[in-house]
């Protein structure tokens, strides 16, 4: 082992809080692997709790695994060293159990070099009984684990702070009885929310459409996403604290978890049903505890200013002279107090997202905001003192035309104006922020078509024209060619599990010509899989999950984006239309 790879490992530990190592003994050891950076991994708190669950456990010894550097690579290959846990170094192939916490698609690739840096076999068919079991979970997996399917044993489908408990005590029954571990499989396929891709058989017809998925001896035909009822039965917080993360001197609090705004193409307002929030109590306590451990308070949301008692939350905050920041706004819900608590707290830039830039597209998505309130929020940054503001927009959206483009530069000019008209000055910057739209799933917009490359390209060519000479604004914009990558893999089957492997160990994965290429080689293409609309009738991979949404639901309301018609707030008290609050 590379003494200078486990010197890095010792004294990244050492300026960490919270790290929980346990002696060896009758543990259970786990590798919790997230595929990218340690920076990335300890600034999601999903992988932060499961990482205390699983160290709650007497009988469970969780370590964290992530994928190296570069210069961290180089070295592992210059000295032979397979990939260790942070906590022990101890290497990959020596766990029992393997688990991945998965949050974007082309991180994929990064799973299949941890297994190979760890010296575990890739193919869940090639490894023998004493290699580790890999297992997986996350909001991708929890919609479409299938293009992962011939490397992950089994995925957990949700929220798995309740569902990882279940596997364990399962997975600790079976190791007393040393079956193999196709009994286990079995076994874990009868726990609600877990499934197991070997326990189903998809076939197919002859122009590659799924003809059937069947469950294999007691696998249920469909696995049913789990979610948590009561938030507050759970801390979804800082850990591990450390400042080598992206949210440096920040302790993070999740203070609500899913979305009832009905945002036709976000695959988390769908996946996180149904909106469900933190009590103010409980994010006291939190925040008590955090600013103990870091000067800044990070709130976590699907959008922070939607929380119910955000005022009173404000106030607490303002009082203590507490300083946040916030992972997303929506423009209707702003209040001039959060604004001017942001401010306050020393931030230089408030984020908005119209998504799309004129009316008739928002009522498309179903987005729900207007001009008017883009506007407002822009108001209250200049008088709370904020110069600089960005702006997230989506191209490429079902029946997206060139006026409503023409629309969204006019909407940037006049977010320019109203910041410099509302501040006096005109020193603050206004960034538009591109990315096309991707079509997930377990969304409405799960039928519709990706707009092909080139088309996003002069697009995106066209808005950088009309802005170029504008004083105080700024595009920026995502990779056409990587977006359509990311919708590949959300959109595949698990035969994809093979062009995965291929440019993974071609040293290929960061060509967009190889993917095309190994596609071409199985007989499909991205127009197969991206770039068609899907039928009303069709079986999708990932049709075996049940979401919880009603899928004759997302069909409605796919049909209704087609005529702009809009679909109100969720009502979790009284509603009943999606099928989830049953």
């Amino acid at each position: 082992m590379s003494w200078q790879l486990k010197k890095k490992a010792q004294k990244r530990l050492a300026a960490e809080k919270g790290t929980i190592i346990k002696l060896d003994g009758l543990t259970h050891h786990v590798a919790l692997a997230y595929p990218n950076t340690y920076q990335l991994a300890m600034s999601n708190l999903g992988y932060q709790t499961i990482y205390h669950i699983l160290n709650t456990r007497l009988d469970t010894f969780c370590e964290r695994v992530f994928i190296p550097d570069q210069e961290e690579e180089q070295e592992h290959i210059r000295t032979n060293t397979k990939l260790f846990s942070l906590e022990t170094q101890r290497t990959l192939n020596q766990f029992e159990l393997i688990g991945f916490s998965i949050s974007f698609e082309l991180d994929y690739i990064n799973i299949l070099k941890i297994l190979d840096m760890g010296g575990v076999p890739l193919l869940a068919r090639e490894r023998r009984e004493q290699d580790p079991i890999i297992m997986a979970g996350g909001p991708i997996v929890s919609c479409n684990p299938e293009p992962l399917a011939d490397f992950i044993d089994f995925f957990m489908i949700g929220e798995g702070e309740e569902m990882v408990q279940e596997v364990m005590d399962a997975y600790d029954t079976w190791n007393k009885t040393k079956k193999n571990k196709n009994d286990l499989f079995e076994q874990l396929s009868q726990i609600d929310g877990v499934y197991v891709p070997s326990l189903y058989k998809v076939s197919y017809h002859e122009n590659g459409l799924i003809q059937t998925i069947k469950g294999l001896g007691n696998a249920p035909e469909q696995v049913e996403r789990r979610w948590i009822e009561n938030l507050d039965k759970y801390d979804t917080i800082t850990q591990v604290v450390t400042n080598d993360t992206v949210f440096s001197n920040m302790f993070l609090i999740e203070i609500s978890r899913g979305c009832g705004r009905h945002c036709r193409f976000c695959m988390a307002g769908y996946c996180y049903r149904p909106p469900r929030v933190r009590s103010l109590d409980n994010i006291l306590k939190s925040i008590e505890k955090g600013i103990t451990y870091q000067p800044r308070i990070g709130l976590v949301s699907a959008a922070v200013s939607d929380y119910p008692e955000m005022k009173a939350l404000t106030q607490y905050l303002l009082a203590k002279n507490i300083e946040i920041s916030v992972s997303s706004l929506r423009a209707d819900s702003l209040q001039q107090e959060l604004v001017d608590l942001l401010a306050a707290s020393g931030q230089r830039t408030l984020t908005l997202a119209p998504e799309a830039g004129s009316q008739r597209l928002r009522d498309v998505i179903n987005k729900c905001i207007t001009e008017d309130d883009v506007l407002k929020g822009i108001t209250m940054a200049a008088k709370a003192g904020i110069p600089n503001i960005r702006l997230y927009f989506i191209i490429g959206f079902p029946s997206e035309e060139m006026d409503d483009l023409v629309e969204m530069v006019s909407l940037v000019k006049h977010c320019r104006e109203r910041l410099y008209e509302a501040s006096g000055k005109k020193t603050g910057k206004v960034t538009l922020s591109i990315n096309p739209f991707i079509p997930k799933p377990v969304t409405p917009f799960q039928w519709a078509p990706m707009e092909k490359v080139n088309s996003l390209d002069k697009k995106i060519a066209w808005i950088r024209a009309k802005l170029a000479k504008e004083h105080g604004i700024e595009v920026i914009t995502e990779s056409n060619k990587w977006s359509a990558v990311q919708a590949l893999l959300a959109r595949g089957d698990r035969q994809l599990g093979r062009c995965l492997a291929e440019v993974y160990r071609e040293g290929k994965a960061g060509s967009f010509g190889a993917w095309k290429k190994s596609l071409k080689a199985m007989d499909r293409s991205l127009d197969f899989y991206i770039y068609r609309e899907r039928l009303m009738t069709e079986i999708f991979p990932w049709s075996m999950l049940m979401p919880k949404v009603d899928p004759g639901y997302l069909m409605q309301e796919y049909e209704k984006s087609l005529s702009g018609k809009m679909t109100a707030f969720c009502d979790v008290q009284h509603c009943r239309r999606c099928g989830v609050c049953k």
